[in-house]
């Protein structure tokens, strides 16, 4: 499937940060079907069991998916979670190429939710969550300006991605 555009990277997110030395540094692009796809790897700073990333990272990962698909219909609104609903599948291994998607389900004036869901390359769910959203300005949120906090253009000859094995 066609890649339309890749998102911003952060300075400091937990996921996306690119100064952040413990984060996760996830590409996120914006899907033709208007899915967030990121192709990413946890490493062994992110684990909880041995081999096994911590789930609140897995949470984390999945808050951020949903939230960014957002910004595929409203590039300039950000998303603070109101609820979310979790199921962990199968251990998420940390050095393993994973692939994380996430969409839309509700868009209100208000207030968004979606699901979101991290594979293995093989295709296996191995966690998947339901997030509702409250959407509020960035001025809202905290000390935020995006010119001086989602500063990183990362590029790369990505441009097609087989989806195919990774149904929402």
């Amino acid at each position: 499937m066609k890649v339309i555009k890749r998102q911003k990277n952060s300075r400091n997110c937990i996921i996306c940060g690119m100064e952040n030395q413990s984060s996760v540094k996830a590409p996120f692009y914006e899907m033709e079907d208007n899915s967030i796809v990121s192709i990413f790897k946890f490493q062994d700073i992110h684990q909880s069991y041995p081999q096994r990333v911590h789930g609140g990272l897995i949470c984390a990962m999945l808050d951020e998916l949903i939230g960014r698909a957002l910004w595929i219909f409203e590039p300039n609104t950000y998303g603070v979670t109101m609820n979310i609903d979790i199921k962990y599948r199968r251990p998420v291994p940390y050095d393993t190429t994973l692939y994380g998607v996430g969409k839309l389900t509700k868009n209100t004036k208000l207030f968004f939710g979606g699901i979101g869901k991290i594979f293995d390359e093989q295709g296996q769910v191995l966690a998947e969550a339901e997030i509702s959203y409250i959407k509020q300005e960035t001025k809202k949120i905290g000390d935020m300006e995006e010119d001086k906090e989602m500063i990183y253009e990362i590029n790369d000859d990505i441009k097609d991605i087989d989806i195919t094995k990774f149904k929402l």
